[in-house]
C-alpha cells in the first residue's frame, strides 16, 4: 500500500472505489442529527464506514465525516500497512547507523534527498482560491452543533496555521473553533500547544496575529496537523514525508500566511492580543463536556474555497470515535522514535477508553532494579507524553494489546504501597479531575516481576502454562473431539 493523495477529493474517490464510503442523500441537520448518525456508525465493530452527507440542512455544501475512522482507512490515508513505517524510514534518513564505507555514505546522501523533497513548496495559484466569497462568513458551511450541551456550532477538524512572531517558524495545529456569529469564533488554544505560544508572544509585543484555517485537506496534512511534533518541526514537512512529495502551499489573500493549496476551504483572519470571550462548553473526547472558559477570538477577513467544496468534520465523545484511529496512527508513528530514546521499551499502547492521555501501557525488557520507574519518569519528560495520567509498566512477555492479559498480570503483580509512584506535574487542559487547571498528580504503576534488588525476598511464581508436547498431541486430535 503506497498510495498518497494530493487532495481530500482524491481520498474520497478512493474510499468510494474500495467500498469504504456511504453517500447519504437524505437531508440531515448538522444540529445534532449528523452526530447521532455518525456516533452510531463509529461505535460499529471496526469503526463503520466514512459518511458523505450530500444535503446537510440549510447548506449546499456536502459534509464528510468518519473519513479516517477505521484501521483500513487510516492505513489508506497514510499509504502504509504499519504506521511505524513512516518513522522507521525517517530514522533511516537521519541516522547513519554504522555507515562506514564511502558507498554507505553516498547511499545515505541519497536518502537525505528524500527529506529535501518533503519540504513544503510555495505556488502562485491554487484550487483553494478558485472561489472568493464577496462577504466573508461562516454561514454557508454546514458547521455542526455536535452535542445538546455544546455552547454552539463548532468547526471540529480545522488545521490552524500561525507564525511565531519572533522566529517566523510556522505552526499547524488542530484546535476546535466555536462559532459566535457569521464573522467571529473562539480559538481554543490549549496553554501547552504551539498556537497558544505564538499568541502569548504576539500579546507580549501587543501585536495582532494573523491566523489561517484550512478545512478539508489531503489526509496526510490532516494527520500531521494533530501529530504531537516538537515545536521546531514544521508539520508540513511531516506531511511531505508521509506523501513522499512536498505539500504545495499558497499565500493567503488577506493575511501573511501560507496554506495547503489543495485545501477545500480556507478561513483567513486574525486574533487581537488580550481579546477573549467565553467559549464552551463542548462535548469532548473524554466523553464529558469540557467547561466554558475564556479563549481568544478569531475575526474573519476572507473566505476562499474550491469549486463545489467538501466540508470535512468529525465528532468526539465517549470512545471509541474516529479520533481513536488517528491516535493509533500517532502511537505507531512515534513508537520507533521513543524506542530510539528508550531502547528497553518493547511496546507502548494507549487504549481507546483511556482517551489518549489517561492511560498508557508499556512493556519493557527489564534489566535492573527500578527500571520500570526510570521508564515512567522518562515518559513524563517526553513532549506531550507528560500528560499521561496513569502509566502501567509490565515485562516484555506481556501482550499489552490484550486487555484481559494485562489486567490479569498487572493486578497479580502489584503491591500498592511498593509499586505506585505518584508525581505532580502538568496535566492536559481537558483533565476535569485535577484540583487545578493544567496541574495535578499522575501515577505510575510498576507491574513488572519484582527482583531481590527491589526488596522482594520471596520466590516469584511462574505462570501456569501447558507443556508444548501436550499441546501438540491435542492439536492433532482436537477436531475429532466434537467439542
Amino acid at each position: 500500500m503506497a498510495t498518497s493523495y494530493n487532495s481530500l477529493r482524491e481520498f474520497v474517490d478512493d474510499l468510494e472505489r474500495q467500498g469504504e464510503l456511504v453517500r447519504i442523500s437524505a437531508e440531515v441537520d448538522p444540529h445534532l442529527e449528523i452526530t447521532e448518525i455518525a456516533d452510531r456508525v463509529m461505535k460499529m465493530p471496526g469503526g463503520g464506514k466514512a459518511l458523505l452527507f450530500e444535503h446537510p440542512k440549510e447548506s449546499h455544501i456536502p459534509l464528510l465525516i468518519n473519513a479516517m475512522g477505521s484501521m483500513k482507512r487510516m492505513q489508506m490515508a497514510l499509504g502504509v500497512q504499519r504506521f511505524s513505517e513512516i518513522s522507521e524510514e525517517y530514522l533511516g534518513m537521519v541516522d547513519p547507523g554504522g555507515a562506514k564505507s564511502l558507498m554507505d555514505k553516498l547511499k545515505l546522501l541519497g536518502k537525505l534527498k528524500g527529506l529535501q523533497d518533503a519540504m513544503p513548496r510555495e505556488v502562485s495559484s491554487a484550487p483553494c482560491q478558485e472561489v472568493i466569497l464577496p462577504e466573508p462568513s461562516f454561514a454557508p458551511f454546514p458547521i455542526m452543533t455536535c452535542w445538546p450541551g455544546d455552547g454552539g456550532p463548532y468547526i471540529t477538524l480545522p488545521m490552524v496555521f500561525t507564525r511565531d512572531p519572533e522566529t517566523g517558524m510556522r505552526n499547524c495545529g488542530m484546535y476546535r473553533m466555536q462559532i459566535f456569529d457569521e464573522r467571529t469564533c473562539g480559538m481554543h488554544w490549549h496553554i501547552h500547544k504551539g498556537g497558544a505560544e505564538h499568541y502569548r508572544r504576539a500579546a507580549r509585543n501587543n501585536r495582532r496575529m494573523d491566523v489561517a484555517v484550512a478545512v478539508g485537506c489531503d489526509p496526510a496534512v490532516v494527520f500531521s496537523a494533530m501529530a504531537p511534533l516538537p515545536p521546531d518541526l514544521d508539520e508540513m514537512i511531516l506531511a511531505g514525508l508521509i506523501r513522499k512529495r512536498a505539500v504545495n502551499m499558497v499565500r493567503c489573500k488577506t493575511v501573511d500566511l501560507e496554506v495547503p493549496a489543495e485545501s477545500e476551504i480556507i478561513f483567513e483572519g486574525y486574533v487581537e492580543p488580550g481579546e477573549t470571550r467565553l467559549e464552551g462548553p463542548f462535548g469532548d473526547h473524554t466523553g464529558f463536556y469540557s467547561l466554558p472558559d475564556q479563549f481568544p477570538v478569531f475575526h474573519l477577513t476572507a473566505v476562499t474555497h474550491r469549486r463545489n467544496p467538501i466540508y470535512m468534520s468529525t465528532i468526539v465523545g465517549r470512545p471509541p470515535m474516529e479520533d481513536y484511529y488517528l491516535g493509533a496512527a500517532v502511537e505507531g508513528l512515534f513508537l520507533p522514535v521513543i524506542k530510539k530514546q528508550m531502547p528497553e521499551i518493547v511496546d507502548l499502547h494507549m487504549p481507546a477508553a483511556g482517551v489518549f492521555h489517561n492511560l498508557l501501557l508499556v512493556s519493557i525488557n527489564k534489566a535492573y532494579p527500578g527500571h520500570a520507574r526510570k521508564v515512567m519518569n522518562a515518559i513524563w519528560g517526553t513532549g506531550q507524553m507528560m500528560f499521561s495520567r496513569m502509566i502501567v509498566v509490565v515485562d516484555a512477555d506481556v501482550n499489552i494489546r490484550d486487555y484481559n492479559e494485562i489486567a490479569w498480570v498487572a493486578t497479580n503483580h502489584i503491591d500498592a504501597k511498593r509499586d505506585f509512584e505518584i508525581v505532580m506535574g502538568p496535566v492536559d487542559e481537558l483533565d476535569h479531575a485535577s484540583p487545578y487547571p493544567d496541574y495535578g498528580s499522575k501515577v505510575g504503576i510498576d507491574a513488572t516481576r519484582k527482583w531481590r534488588g527491589e526488596g522482594f525476598d520471596r520466590e516469584w511464581p511462574d505462570k501456569i502454562v501447558m507443556r508444548d508436547d501436550v499441546k501438540t498431541r491435542i492439536d492433532g486430535i482436537w477436531n475429532s473431539l466434537g467439542i
